[in-house]
C-alpha cells in the first residue's frame, strides 16, 4: 500500500522492519486493524507499507509525542507481543526525523 502522501516537514516516520514466520493466525486482520486503530492516533499522518520477503512499513507522525502514546495503547501492545511470540523471526524499528521530502509521479 503506497498512499501519495505530503505532508509538511519536519515529522517524524517510524519505519518498521520485519521477516515474518510461517505462522499467519490472523496476522492480515490484525495489520489492517493496527492501521485503522493509528489513523484514529492524534498526530498520525498516514502510512506506507509493502511486503515481499521483509515487510517495510513506514508510519508519519506530527512529534515524538505522539509516536509514545501510540506505543502505549494496550492494542498496538497486545500485537507487539503477538510479533514477538509468533509473527515474527525478526523485526528492526526506526525512528527519523524527516526534514525535507520530495517527490516524483508520472501519472
Amino acid at each position: 500500500m503506497i498512499e501519495n502522501l505530503t505532508m509538511e516537514t519536519p515529522y517524524y516516520a517510524v519505519i518498521f522492519t520485519s521477516v515474518k514466520t510461517e505462522i499467519d493466525e490472523n496476522y492480515s486482520e490484525t495489520a489492517e486493524l493496527m492501521v485503522q486503530m493509528a489513523k484514529e492516533q492524534l498526530g498520525f499522518l498516514g502510512v506506507e507499507s509493502a511486503r515481499n520477503e521483509i515487510g517495510i512499513t513506514v508510519s508519519y507522525w506530527k512529534d515524538l509525542e505522539s509516536i509514545k502514546n501510540w506505543k502505549k495503547v494496550m492494542e498496538h501492545k497486545a500485537a507487539q507481543q503477538k510479533g514477538r511470540s509468533t509473527w515474527y523471526k525478526n523485526y528492526t524499528v526506526r525512528i527519523a526525523l524527516v526534514e525535507r521530502e520530495y517527490s516524483f509521479s508520472n501519472e
